[in-house]
């Protein structure tokens, strides 16, 4: 038997680890069955090259909770080590690594997490363990197993361990009183689940009983009988792992719900990623169904590495606009715990972040090439992605014109070049500016939509919480085109055509027509316009300026404070049409009462049209028209 310390110049070490590693302790049984699984292939390897003589047998992983004892066990059949290996792996390189990671890492080491890079990944054990134990013997001809014992101090002890007899490597924890969760079989079935789900090597966690099917000549009142088999909790040939070509439709959707068993809806479509240059990455991603629905705390993509768990917080690896898929990555590139900040600063992750944000839009062309019925019917449940996409990632902007849709309130779906073809002739004012018409509520702005219709002018549906800011990207990357919601103003403000309109009003009954109105109104949230509309035009009309109205759309969804505005109060204008017949009998009617009820009458149903007319006011509105009809 071999005493001795390990060579180490911090002072106790193990409590530093024990603090420092990780900020959830939890880790700890990824980390040993990483090692496990690291053990396993090695031996696939060594037996593919002739080097590993004897037979594999079975290589599954085997994990224990032995509660009354306070122990866990971790028991591979990979290579084993031999005693020399022991000294070397565990004694000497884990903890040289240990001090470089102190060293470099003293003053941030908490909030770091990045142990895998030096090799420590067998210490957080000591997180949640007082002593731990190796039992271990080598697949080399004639070695001899040995048993090492550390309790937590510099000090170990390493001895000859002949009462294990088979290939591979037990790791035993004995579990500390702060730890006793993890003597709790829910729980590590819970971490197993969480970490391994999807590891290369089976990993067998107790048993289970399974029912076998009935024989096809069996009696009518036969029993099916039940057996105890492994049970065995992860999938070691995840879908991703797998040849797109091997896979159809319902094998996608099958591992679909087997990431998120929870989510009973279909995904709408999947991107199966795979490149090996300049870099290694698998993966699958899944487009759900998101409408307008910009929650991604829920289902979010996975991060793998080499098939163990890593994190689902992607933020940094995956672009922000993708955070909306679900789905699954898979690179050996990416270190196994990593910090926001390294992330953010690896050259690796930024070609990863814009391999996947090509691979998505070069996705998008296809499928609107290969069926462009369907992919218009999937629209409404991807745009706040594509959208997203096309604000916040230049390329992917770039290439937007290919895939990127602009549905019309009648139903009809243009390409940016199909729809300024279609509108250049008649929607390009008096300035030579094509004018984009849009609804962001084609119930609420119907009038305003049927007055574009008359005209012939084409109306967009944007409807999603971000399309303000895309209006805004696209305004200033486009030329000559201007966007205008239906409602922002009459359309004879909104395409300027040189086409003057007669007024019968002169410029003094206008002036007093303004006065008139403003005074019994008495409302600061309305500018009153007086202006020359067509006669069959609504006498009354409420808009809200499109500048101040986008940028409190823009508020809503995270660009607020724009130009130092703050809260933006609500502003409209009343437009007065000149040339309606309500505009004579206002300024004919001599009785101020009658007056004051013509305008109050006109301006409560503009409001109404704008669905501005709420609370005591649609109260007292709906009473007084019937008591005028009374």
């Amino acid at each position: 038997m071999t005493k001795g310390n390990i060579n180490v110049s911090v002072e106790n070490i193990f409590p530093l680890i024990k603090k420092f590693l990780y900020s959830d302790h939890e880790i700890f049984l990824r980390e040993l069955i990483s090692n496990a699984t690291d053990a396993t292939s090695k031996l696939k390897h060594l037996s593919n090259i002739g080097e590993a003589k004897s037979e594999l047998g079975n290589l599954e992983i085997e994990v224990k909770v032995d509660k009354e004892n306070k122990k866990l066990h971790i028991i591979d059949r990979g290579v084993g080590m031999t005693a020399e290996e022991v000294e070397k792996y565990i004694n000497q390189v884990a903890f040289s690594g240990a001090e470089e990671f102190l060293e470099k890492y003293k003053d941030s080491a908490k909030d770091s997490g990045i142990i895998g890079h030096f090799g420590l990944g067998f210490y957080s054990a000591f997180m949640v363990a007082k002593e731990v134990e190796i039992l271990t013997k080598s697949y080399k001809e004639d070695s001899v197993a040995v048993r090492w014992v550390c309790d937590g101090s510099p000090e170990f002890t390493l001895e000859d361990y002949p009462e294990k007899t088979t290939r591979g490597t037990e790791i035993i924890l004995h579990i500390a009183d702060d730890s006793t969760e993890f003597l709790e079989d829910y729980r590590i079935r819970e971490l197993l689940t969480k970490y391994n789900k999807f590891m290369p090597v089976p990993i067998k966690f107790g048993t289970k009983k399974e029912t076998l099917p009935l024989p096809e000549d069996a009696a009518e009142d036969a029993k099916p009988e039940t057996v105890e088999v492994d049970n065995i909790i992860n999938n070691p040939n995840p879908a991703w792992t797998k040849n797109p070509s091997d896979l159809n439709d319902e094998d996608y959707k099958e591992f679909y719900h087997e990431l998120y068993p929870m989510q009973f809806e279909e995904p709408l479509f999947n991107i199966h990623l795979n490149v090996d240059y300049p870099f290694n990455l698998t993966g699958i991603l899944y487009f759900p169904k998101l409408a307008n629905n910009l929650n991604i705390e829920k289902d979010k993509i996975q991060l793998y590495q080499n098939q163990v768990f890593v994190t689902d917080e992607v933020k940094g690896i995956v672009p922000d606009f993708l955070m909306l898929l679900r789905g699954v990555i898979d690179s050996p590139d990416i270190p196994l715990n990593v910090s926001r900040s390294y992330l953010q600063a690896d050259g690796a992750v930024k070609k990863i972040s814009s391999y996947i944000t090509k691979k998505v839009g070069d996705k998008m062309v296809s499928l609107i090439n290969e069926d462009r019925k369907s992919y218009e019917e999937k629209w409404n449940d991807i745009k706040i992605v594509i959208e997203y996409g096309m604000i916040s990632e230049e390329k992917f902007y770039e290439k937007s014109d290919k895939f990127a849709l602009y549905p019309t309130v009648d139903g009809n779906y243009f390409l940016w070049d199909e729809l300024i073809e279609k509108i250049k002739e008649n929607q390009t004012d008096k300035n030579k500016k094509t004018i984009l018409l849009y609804a962001t509520n084609a119930d609420a702005q119907d009038s305003y939509i049927q007055k574009a219709k008359e005209k012939g002018y084409e109306v967009l549906l944007l409807d999603s919480p971000i399309a303000p800011h895309l209006i805004q990207k696209l305004e200033t990357s486009k030329e000559n085109i201007s966007f205008a919601r239906v409602d922002a103003d009459h359309l004879n403000k909104l395409i300027e055509k040189d086409e003057p309109i007669i007024s019968k009003l002169k410029d003094e009954e206008k002036e007093s027509l303004k006065k008139v109105v403003e005074e019994n109104l008495n409302n600061n949230s309305y500018t009153v316009q007086v202006e020359d509309l067509d006669s069959s035009d609504a006498p009354f009309l409420i808009t809200q300026p499109e500048f101040l109205r986008r940028m409190k759309d823009m508020q809503a969804t995270g660009g607020g404070g724009m130009f130092g505005m703050g809260n933006m109060p609500e502003m409209y204008n009343l437009v007065i049409n000149s040339n309606s017949k309500l505009a004579e009998k206002i300024l004919k009617t001599e009785d101020s009462e009658s007056k004051k009820m013509l305008i109050n009458q006109a301006f409560n149903l503009a409001k109404l049209s704008q669905n501005l007319l709420k609370g005591k006011d649609l109260t007292n509105f709906i009473e007084n028209s019937y008591a005028n009809l009374s």
